[in-house]
């Protein structure tokens, strides 16, 4: 905190609280984040450069262009792809970066009309440089912030490098226990001296891990591209099934407040996977909770 001129004083307060009860109590166990208040700085309002988006494995049993649908009926304009997906309608292929010049017209037009656009897509793991261009290509071509991978620890320079020149992030996604990058200290190993590369902050998977997301982004703060919101049945769990946003073991409120504390400004990228076939009544009720705790945020 710090004062300036008289008539131009800016006050910044931090709220802080805390308990007796372990980092990973408070982030999972409903009782104890009830008695607990996270720290939220005063100033610009960050949230309103906050997008809400689905990544697009959360319709994996469908055609791109059926999931696109239900995206747009779940009141969602922003997605996350990923390969593989089949294209579906008049579109032959699959999402990728295999897909030709007609194609890719036509995809964009398709998303036009939805008022739809791709924020992200992944996760991938080119397995060389040609392959990792061809993916910067395709971000590039719709428009992408940032790409969602787990690149080998091999390929960071070559990965931070191409990033950079393309003015795309690669945000390194955290899957559950053995892989790779399942803390965020594996994560910031590959951050460090790699200003292009960040984290595809998995709050559901973290917690499968058994660690505390909000302890966990704050040692990501500042590296955070984006945010993959889920929530599970289970703590400390590899193969803890999902379940709709705020009505599992997730605390959400201080995972918000957090973000909203280090400026965070990206996506989230609703990843429901549970209900395979019936699933946007789910996706719909975590983006009506996400709406209404952004904007007592905003209070």
């Amino acid at each position: 905190m710090f004062q300036t001129a008289p008539m131009l004083l800016a006050v910044l307060l931090v709220v802080t609280a805390c308990n007796n009860q372990s980092a990973t109590a408070d982030a999972t166990s409903k009782d104890s984040a009830a008695k607990d208040t996270t720290a939220v700085a005063a100033g610009p309002d960050v949230t309103q450069n906050w997008k809400l988006g689905v990544q697009m494995w959360t319709f994996r049993m469908f055609s791109f262009t059926d999931a696109l649908n239900k995206v747009d009926s779940s009141g969602i304009k922003h997605i996350e792809a990923f390969f593989g997906q089949k294209l579906g309608g008049s579109l032959p292929g699959e999402f990728g970066t295999g897909m030709n010049a007609d194609t890719r017209t036509k995809l964009k037009d398709l998303l036009k009309t939805k008022g739809i656009d791709i924020v992200a897509m992944g996760v991938i793991a080119p397995k060389d440089k040609a392959e990792w261009i061809k993916a910067f290509d395709l971000a590039k071509e719709f428009g992408l912030s940032y790409i969602t991978a787990e690149p080998t620890r091999a390929q960071w320079n070559m990965v931070d490098s191409l990033a950079g020149a393309y003015a795309i992030k690669v945000a390194i996604h955290d899957h559950p226990k053995p892989n790779n990058y399942w803390t965020p200290d594996s994560v910031l190993v590959a951050v460090a001296g790699h200003p292009n590369i960040g984290s595809c902050a998995d709050v559901g998977h973290w917690s499968r891990n058994g660690l505390n997301p909000v302890d966990c982004l704050k040692k990501l703060e500042g590296h955070v591209f984006g945010v993959h919101l889920k929530d599970i049945k289970k703590f400390d769990d590899p193969k803890a099934d999902d379940t709709t946003v705020s009505k599992g073991v997730i605390q959400f409120p201080p995972i918000f407040a957090e973000l909203k504390r280090q400026g965070f400004s990206g996506m989230f990228s609703i990843e429901h996977e549970s209900n395979w076939y019936h699933s946007v009544p789910d996706v719909i009720e975590t983006r009506q909770y996400w709406e209404a705790q952004v904007a007592a945020l905003k209070k």
